[in-house]
């Protein structure tokens, strides 16, 4: 078994190497925001992010329900924030090219292969995003910083711009303490929000109301989405960064360098959009964030935005996705149209 000190500086120099800012690690022990997440769970504030509610919702009390041997968890984050337009209309995780998952778990299988020519065998199980796992509170208690009022990760140096993974292994590591809650009194994200999806969860905690989120309507939600909804999306076409853009501790936030995250698609031409097929849906979108919407619900939401925008040039093109067969594009484009013309 490797010295656990060793181990610990082994993994922190791998995931340096691999372009990790921030790497720490954490116990893999019963997780102590758990019973925070079930009351989330309970008061049905997931709305319909079911896959957050369904049945592996137990498995995410403790890591070692996915991987039994498991001592430590290694957590890191990798940089997104790029350089893109002041005003975009996607949010800015999905600007690139690249598919998060597959860049991160790369990454991570590089670190563990290095971490296993230094340190011999040992059990792991590379988590990314889709596992059942609290990966905020894991971090937190890796060290990599704390959970703020918008719900997100934020770093004291480097804000919250962050991808988030962790690596289940078998290996002792000495933790890291998780750093002091820095939000103080500020209320920003809270404030900027358009839809007040960020709610008063006591002891001045704040909890993500998915039932009212921008980035859930326009990303998880199918079918058509009520009226004042739409209204309230403005013209925010896949997600919303809102929170995250007025928080102050992204004010010097650092830029990434690597060519998936570079903004491809920051701000779509919303008529472009509005003509794509199934197939150019399919070989614009395949391999980027963007494809969770799917073909309908994109063109659900640019019908949205364009409703939203006051611009009647976008007539036509609403017009053509009037004509479409999917129930939801059609009411949203007929939505749309008696909005612009009503403001013309």
């Amino acid at each position: 078994m490797a010295d656990p000190a060793r181990a610990k500086a082994v993994f922190l120099a791998a995931a340096r190497r691999a372009g990790f800012p921030l790497a720490g690690v954490a116990p893999a022990a019963p997780v102590e925001d758990f019973p925070v997440y079930q009351q989330w769970v309970a008061d049905g504030l997931a709305g319909p992010l079911g896959y957050l509610a369904d049945r592996r919702a137990a498995l995410r009390a403790d890591p070692r329900h996915l991987l039994p041997s498991a001592r430590s968890v290694l957590c890191v984050g990798l940089l997104y924030n790029s350089r893109g337009p002041a005003r975009h209309s996607v949010s800015r995780y999905a600007w690139g090219a690249g598919d998060y998952h597959d860049v991160l778990r790369a990454l991570l299988q590089s670190v563990v292969d290095e971490m296993k020519a230094e340190l011999g065998a040992f059990d792991h199980r590379i988590c990314v995003d889709t596992a059942p796992l609290l990966e905020r509170s894991l971090a937190r208690r890796a060290g990599l910083g704390w959970i703020g009022r918008n719900t997100c990760l934020i770093n004291q140096p480097l804000g919250s711009w962050f991808f988030l993974g962790e690596v289940l292994i078998s290996l002792e590591m000495p933790p890291e303490a998780p750093p002091p809650d820095r939000c103080g009194t500020c209320r920003r994200c809270i404030d900027a929000c358009p839809t007040q999806a960020l709610v008063p969860a006591g002891n001045g905690r704040y909890r993500l109301d998915a039932r009212l989120c921008i980035s859930t309507w326009t990303i998880e939600q199918r079918g058509p989405l009520p009226p004042e909804a739409r209204a309230a999306s403005g013209r925010l076409l896949f997600g919303c960064d809102i929170c995250q853009e007025v928080c102050p501790w992204n004010r010097r936030a650092p830029f990434t360098l690597m060519p998936e995250f570079q903004p491809l698609h920051p701000d779509p031409d919303l008529a472009e959009l509005a003509s794509l097929t199934p197939g150019q849906f399919r070989a614009r979108f395949r391999r980027t964030p963007l494809w969770r919407a799917r073909y309908s619900g994109l063109l659900r939401n640019a019908a949205t935005a364009m409703g939203n925008s006051g611009d009647p040039s976008y007539l036509p093109a609403l017009r053509r996705l009037a004509s479409l067969e999917d129930d939801a594009v059609r009411e949203h484009a007929l939505w749309a149209i008696r909005r612009l013309e009503a403001a013309a």
